[in-house]
């Protein structure tokens, strides 16, 4: 079995969030590969009067839209990897949706720290510290104890425009 540490993978302009190639070495000795997107959400109304949610290409997104942040992982090589990890940056321009996961590892401090939100503290300037919210969130992660050979998935996380 392999095991590999971190992946980081950084989403750039909320219009679009391509995820930054890694050199060829690098694919070369990693069998697990990435690809990530954002979708924003759209609820409609059909003719009943009864609400869809769909996700969908973002276009013009304003402070309040919605926003769903996914990774897709697969594992190409011929062996399982353990103890993979994906860490996502939250894009400066968007905080964490209050709907998103309570189980979720979380940073708040740029990835110094890690925890789930109800653990999580933020020191103001003043020296005090106050209970982390997710306004505060600047990371996401993922530790995938174990991707089988062929095997693929994904993960997501709400998010909400500034």
């Amino acid at each position: 079995m392999k095991s590999l540490s971190k992946i980081m993978i950084a989403a750039a302009a909320a219009s679009a969030f391509p995820l930054p190639a890694l050199p060829l070495a690098a694919q070369n000795a990693i069998p697990v590969t990435l690809a990530g997107d954002v979708k924003a959400v759209k609820i409609t109304t059909d003719a009943e009067g009864k609400e869809r949610t769909e996700l969908v290409e973002p276009t013009n997104i304003v402070p309040g839209d919605r926003l769903v942040f996914g990774t897709d992982y697969a594992n190409k090589g011929a062996e399982a990897v353990t103890n993979f990890t994906v860490t996502n940056p939250l894009p400066a321009a968007v905080r964490l949706a209050p709907d998103a996961d309570p189980a979720l590892v979380l940073s708040v401090d740029g990835g110094k720290t890690w925890g789930v939100l109800g653990a999580l503290t933020v020191t103001n300037p003043d020296g005090a510290t106050r209970p982390a919210t997710y306004e505060d969130v600047t990371h996401v992660r993922w530790v995938l104890a174990s991707i089988a050979p062929g095997a693929s998935g994904r993960l997501t996380y709400p998010a909400i425009i500034r």
